[in-house]
């Protein structure tokens, strides 16, 4: 892990339109929108980064904010435009992601690693040429079939277990000001420790 690295952009990654918004799949979009509405900041379209766009303040620092509006699978050219253009390094990006291998309500960050079968790591990991980048993984459960997976991201939540995510989601926000402070495992203890769910 780099040694004091800020996080200066947090990427959700979703399938665009409305039929996906609510599904699993979308689980990284849902931290990045609320992030936004938290900081009354209107994400808006940005032609040049293929997606949703927002600049907020965290601990007072400037922290950029993306939700690809690209399909899952090509979130990378995504990604690399915003970077490029406000000159980030990979190691000050976070980004959320659902992930069936961690249980609902539990989220995980991480450095660095593989895509885990994930479409949208895999398509940032070729763009960026490296897999030197944060992860926040987001716990969405598992169907249990590895041929069901497919089918239940791309479908939404129970009520009790989006009730279970948002929570996650509330407090994975709270190690963002540890995040930017380039505080990281300060901040992956935190968030690590066992709650009571």
């Amino acid at each position: 892990m780099p040694q004091q690295s800020t996080i200066q952009l947090i990427v959700g990654l979703a399938n665009p339109g409305d039929e996906y918004a609510a599904t699993r799949h979308n689980a990284g979009a849902w931290f990045v929108e609320k992030l936004a509405e938290d900081a009354n900041v209107r994400l808006k379209r940005v032609a040049k980064f293929h997606g949703l766009y927002g600049l907020i303040t965290l601990h007072n620092k400037p922290c950029h904010l993306l939700i690809p509006t690209t399909f899952m699978n090509l979130s990378g050219q995504s990604v690399r435009a915003c970077m490029h253009y406000h000159k980030l390094l990979p190691e000050s990006v976070l980004i959320a992601h659902d992930d069936i291998d961690i249980p609902v309500g539990y989220i995980k960050l991480k450095f660095d690693g593989g895509d885990g079968g994930h479409n949208g790591l895999d398509d940032i990991i070729r763009h960026l040429n490296t897999r030197q980048f944060y992860r926040l993984r987001i716990g969405v459960g598992h169907p249990g079939n590895s041929k069901d997976v497919v089918d239940y991201v791309l479908n939404k939540p129970s009520k009790a277990d989006k009730q279970k995510i948002d929570h996650a989601l509330s407090e994975a926000e709270t190690i963002l000001p540890l995040l930017v402070e380039g505080e990281t495992s300060k901040a992956m203890q935190q968030l690590h420790t066992p709650k009571e769910k």
